[in-house]
């Protein structure tokens, strides 16, 4: 397996890191919230069988900046180019949680930009009956109780690196949670079920059983919308984060799907 890599790429928002593992077909990773502070061993896993790549989106760790995004149109532009500029055109796509919304609008109105699509948990449509978390409400010391359901060891993950400066690296975790806020509170509901049936592509979804913020049932709601053959996976013992929480798993549904012709 090659070493992480990290490069920067120039998109129309600004510059963003954008790190990469791995060898062979490329293979695109849109972060949830709060972006990736670090690497994830789920990725890990798949790096042993694609080239993976993860461009930062705007306002998470790594990314541009996002405050001259004023709704959810310069969102999916600035999502999409950031995706040609990592040179993931063509490729295969994972969107998380708020980067899985914005994977799913890629998909939707640019085609030709993703063969294949998967959805870990992705934000985007909103049911009365079962309404979305208000993740922005949570206090910090107590966010990755509703989000993973290994809270401690997600705490961990998310905690300040070594070489980063302790006031620095909360500035940036608050300015992740405003950037995601800004397309998502508080509903979480960005229309995305307008666009869902353009999406032709083969799509994967992915849920935690122990989702506490969007419920398991929405991977139903998102299946029956989209045009494209679909498949579900159910997560046992994972929350939200299900790409944190239980990384083999996921890597092992990921690689099949993505392998399959």
């Amino acid at each position: 397996m090659t070493e992480l890599v990290e490069r920067t790429v120039d998109t129309p928002a600004g510059k963003a890191r954008v790190w990469e593992k791995g060898a062979g077909a490329p293979v695109g990773f849109l972060a949830g919230l709060g972006g990736m502070p670090a690497w994830l061993p789920m990725l890990d896993s798949l790096a042993s069988r694609f080239r993976v790549v993860v461009p930062s989106l705007p306002g998470f760790p790594g990314g541009a900046d996002y405050e001259p995004l004023d709704d959810l149109l310069d969102w999916i532009l600035a999502a999409t180019d950031l995706h040609e500029a990592a040179g993931l055109a063509g490729g295969d796509l994972i969107g998380a949680s708020f980067g899985g919304a914005l994977a799913a609008e890629i998909a939707a109105l640019r085609p030709d930009l993703v063969r294949r699509l998967v959805l870990i948990a992705p934000y985007g449509l909103f049911d009365e009956g079962e309404p979305i978390a208000d993740v922005f409400a949570q206090k910090p010391q107590t966010a990755a109780q509703i989000l993973s359901s290994k809270p401690d060891a997600y705490d961990a993950y998310r905690a300040r690196p070594n070489s980063v400066d302790e006031m620095e690296w909360t500035l940036t975790q608050i300015r992740a949670d405003m950037a995601a806020a800004r397309v998502l509170w508080p509903l979480g509901d960005t229309r995305l079920r307008k666009r869902l049936p353009r999406i032709t592509q083969p799509t994967l979804l992915i849920w935690g059983a122990d989702d506490k913020v969007i419920a398991p049932a929405y991977a139903g709601r998102f299946a029956e919308l989209i045009a494209g053959p679909t498949k579900v996976v159910t997560v046992a013992g994972a929350g939200h984060t299900a790409e944190f929480d239980a990384p083999e798993p996921v890597a092992k549904a990921i690689a099949d799907f993505l392998a399959a012709r």
